[in-house]
């Protein structure tokens, strides 16, 4: 059997191709894809930064579909499910300590294994979770993306010395992970909210759908030691530099983004104004369990943000995202 796939072909272009069926393996599970997000990693696999990810894979690893066939008595055929990209073993001291987003022996979606932009995807069952019927599977394709806003924040939140209702919070980056972070912040209860964009497009969404305070970074100096919380989604040499000029002393940088790999901050005030810099790596299961209660309840509005298209329109969406030229922080493939 043959399905239709959007391929990473070589960088900067994805073509639709043949794909065979995946194969089903023991306690797995085959998935037809309703729904799944174009992630930054699969940007940056696009342009050919990302070693790990090379040409002639499919690509995708923020989904929601149904059970097309398994072999594990977890689940049945039609079950609505999400689940975790990465592929845990289960038995190393990370795994054990409930943290298995930093597994030692971990494979992941989209990257050692073909992904989810196909009509089907096979995955151990192990990764799955299934998801409540007031939730559509559109909404439940933010889980992946969602539940990293929910780890960072909740990492964030246990080094804040006041609670963080208190907090002037600086977003750097209003892409998914920067427009989740802030709406799932107003959720909590944020009222003092600035999120940072260079696109313009993007600034008009955060307004209209966060209701928060957006600035250009570029026409706009971010005043120093202001926030007592900011978030780098973003994870460039320059906005590296932007937060931890702009958090307060004894104030929190969570640096989530991973734009550049390396870059020189000021450790001078890192040390002297006692900040606390934290990074973050995805999330657990747990949290991506907890992410899809927290979608079901609408913590993160209305999602009328979002932007859908159909696989077939896939290549073009890079284009568009390459570009620029998308006011959306997420958009959804949705195969045949």
């Amino acid at each position: 059997m043959i399905m239709k796939a959007l391929v990473y072909t070589q960088p900067n272009e994805m073509q639709i191709l043949d794909r065979p069926y995946p194969t089903l393996d023991t306690n797995e599970a085959v998935l037809k894809i309703e729904s799944v997000g174009i992630c930054g990693s699969d940007m940056h696999a696009f342009h050919g930064h990302d070693p790990r990810r090379k040409p002639g894979l499919v690509l995708g690893h923020e989904f929601a579909g149904t059970i097309a066939d398994t072999s594990s008595p977890l689940f049945t055929k039609g079950q609505r499910v999400t689940g975790n990209p990465l592929i845990t073993c289960g038995h190393c001291e990370f795994c054990l300590q409930g943290r298995n987003n930093l597994c030692a022996n971990r494979t992941m979606v989209g990257m050692t294994r073909p992904g989810a932009f196909a009509e089907f995807m096979s995955i151990p069952a192990s990764s799955l979770i299934p998801i409540p019927d007031n939730l559509s599977l559109d909404a439940a394709a933010l889980t992946e993306p969602a539940a990293t806003a929910v780890h960072a924040i909740n990492l964030s939140m246990r080094a804040l010395q006041r609670p963080i209702q208190e907090c002037h919070v600086l977003i750097l980056g209003g892409g998914a992970i920067g427009m989740l972070s802030a709406l799932l912040l107003k959720h909590y209860g944020v009222n003092d909210l600035t999120v940072a964009e260079v696109n313009p497009l993007r600034r008009k969404a955060i307004e209209k759908h966060v209701g928060c305070k957006t600035v250009n970074p570029i026409d706009e100096k971010i005043p120093e030691n202001s926030f007592e919380f900011v978030m780098d989604c973003v994870g460039a040499a320059v906005t590296r530099n932007s937060a931890l000029s702009a958090v307060k002393p004894g104030g929190v940088m969570m640096h989530v983004g991973l734009q550049d790999w390396a870059s020189e901050i000021d450790m001078r005030k890192l040390t002297l104004a006692e900040i606390t810099l934290l990074g973050t790596y995805t999330y657990s299961t747990v949290d991506l369990q907890a992410t899809v209660n927290l979608l079901a309840r609408n913590a993160f509005g209305n999602l009328t943000w979002v932007e859908k298209k159909s696989l077939d329109e896939g290549p073009q969406a890079f284009s568009d995202l390459h570009a620029g030229k998308t006011a959306a922080a997420k958009v959804l493939l949705k195969p045949f």
